[in-house]
């Protein structure tokens, strides 16, 4: 195990953010007059994970696994259907109104998008000035605080008075990111934030998170489908498959050492930028649709799409995949998986 997979001691330490047994569900509603639920979208079942002071933990997977609706739950941006959420050890289901909006000084988003995230109609100044205005803080020094912001993300403040769409893809998600930061936040999600970016642009964009985490002491909640990406910029991975973690460790533990076929699967669909490696290494390939999360696979939730439930288990063994639900659990590997047969592969 490599120095950087050694993961720090925690011990007596608060976590910034806590989340325990997240379950949020969307019902269906039925056709007719009466428009009564017909069942519910399982967009997270179960999720529990701990972020602390300067460290970045990853949530990873494919698109509708439940990643975003799990950032936006722990910013309680949308309401949960169960489970309880920590700010600094205060449960926010005891929190007031009041007390929430005054949290939420301390908890920001950046979002995908950095077009549909910026109101068109605003200068960029007023764009980045709305959260001081909002929260009373602009009287005292804003405007000088704005053109600071800009700097500190790698704009000129003279650009203030320009409109979004005057300004580039990776410079809009600059605009976003100091939006973000104007009420000097302790947490930032990041909800896919350079995957709509031109990957020339990605690199900047992933470096200025990395020196504002520095320089502010940022925790991170990084939401992303690229495992290349997460790599260089998170402590910790969650991996998450149709509303659930399957599997968390250290980053580079992760990669070195993954025990769930899903995240192996994940790890080798990433590409190698040497051509005799990657013409030679070890593909995983996953066939099949995703499940609807409105009526999971019983079980283990991969198991219809797992390619050692196709290839490598008894039938007493794919008998157990399909009644029992695995545990997020360490069997062996050094952290936790949920696999009843979890398995390291080597793949880099």
């Amino acid at each position: 195990m490599t120095e950087a997979s050694v993961a720090p001691d925690r011990t007596g330490q608060i976590p910034v953010l806590s989340a325990r047994d997240l379950v949020k569900h969307f019902p269906i509603r039925g056709g007719g007059v009466l428009r009564r639920n017909a069942g519910a979208v399982q967009a997270v079942s179960g999720v529990s994970f701990d972020i602390y002071s300067h460290e970045t933990l990853a949530l990873v997977g494919e698109s509708g696994c439940g990643k975003s609706t799990t950032a936006r739950i722990a910013l309680a941006l949308q309401p949960l259907t169960s489970g309880e959420i920590s700010y600094d050890g205060a449960k926010l289901s005891s929190l007031s109104g009041r007390d929430i909006q005054k949290l939420r000084r301390s908890m920001q988003i950046v979002f995908q998008d950095p077009y549909a995230s910026l109101d068109p109609r605003f200068p960029v100044n007023e764009i980045i000035a709305e959260p001081l205005r909002i929260h009373g803080l602009y009287k005292d020094g804003g405007k000088q605080q704005v053109r600071d912001l800009m700097k500190t993300v790698g704009l000129r403040p003279e650009h203030g008075n320009r409109y979004p769409h005057e300004f580039s893809g990776g410079q809009r998600q600059r605009i976003g990111i100091a939006r973000a930061l104007a009420l000097r936040p302790h947490l930032l999600v990041l909800d896919e934030p350079v995957s709509a970016l031109d990957v020339s642009i990605q690199a900047g964009v992933l470096n200025l998170l990395k020196d504002l985490q520095e320089e502010f002491g940022l925790s991170y909640l990084f939401v992303s489908h690229d495992l290349s990406v997460v790599r260089h910029v998170a402590d910790r991975i969650a991996v998450m498959y149709l509303g659930k973690i399957v599997e968390t460790a250290a980053a580079e533990d992760l990669f070195l050492k993954p025990a769930h076929p899903y995240t192996q699967a994940l790890i080798s669909a990433i590409p190698i930028p040497d051509p005799h490696k990657e013409r030679s290494r070890e593909r995983i390939i996953i066939t099949g649709d995703v499940p609807s999360p409105a009526n999971p696979p019983s079980g283990c939730r991969f198991r219809t799409r797992c390619p050692k439930f196709a290839n490598e288990l008894t039938d007493a063994q794919r008998t157990k995949c399909t009644d029992e639900e695995p545990l997020l659990i360490d069997h062996g590997q050094g952290h936790p998986s949920a696999c009843h047969f979890a398995e390291v592969l080597q793949l880099i």
